[in-house]
């Protein structure tokens, strides 16, 4: 690992321990946004064995300070829903981008990191597509249970539909694997059945 990666790292994790928020692991209670970030870790090196500082750096900060524009910031409405993770995307992408070059990394590969997590050229750029899979897969495992109980059926399934047609082949297998039973599960078998 270069020492700018080591350094942008260390800058992206400080700041998601400052979120307020907390989620209890193994008995430990932990900033939900570092909690998150780490998910996203896990999961990309479970996609794939080979990636770039930048495409590490941009999963690790892709919800980058994401409690301080909390959703009901904005009006709770789909086109409300989709300004706030417009502006989020927006917002996230500046703020590492700054930090990646304050790590000492060049203006390209800070670039390249605020395009990522803007999710640019999703179906064209195969790290985009990596970084997508992975955000759906910390979704399915981290924060689709909780998800469930807050909606009605048919908007579950929808979601699930979507979430499943942003993924790979390599992103529905892994899917695949998250342990999931009762109403979680029936709700994915039904997105899956059509």
């Amino acid at each position: 690992m270069s020492d700018p990666y080591s350094r942008a790292l260390s800058a992206i994790d400080s700041a998601h321990a400052l979120d307020p928020n907390k989620i209890a692991i193994d008995g430990k209670e932990l900033p939900y946004e570092l909690h998150y970030a780490q998910k996203c870790t896990d999961y990309l090196s479970k996609r794939s064995t080979s990636t770039s500082e930048a495409l590490r750096l941009a999963i690790r900060a892709q919800h980058f300070r994401r409690w301080e524009v909390p959703r009901d910031s904005y009006p709770m409405t789909r086109i409300g829903y989709h300004a706030w993770r417009t502006y989020l995307k927006k917002r996230q992408a500046e703020l590492v981008e700054q930090i990646c070059k304050d790590a000492g990394y060049k203006d390209d590969v800070a670039s390249r990191v605020a395009a990522l997590i803007r999710k640019e050229d999703l179906k064209q750029d195969e790290d985009t597509q990596i970084l997508e899979d992975v955000a759906c897969l910390v979704f399915l495992d981290d924060q689709f249970e909780k998800f469930e109980k807050e909606h009605d059926e048919d908007k579950i399934v929808g979601i699930l539909r979507k979430t499943w047609g942003k993924m790979t082949e390599k992103g529905h297998e892994l899917a695949l694997t998250i342990p999931m039973s009762g109403r979680p599960q029936e709700l994915v078998q039904k997105a899956l059945a059509g």
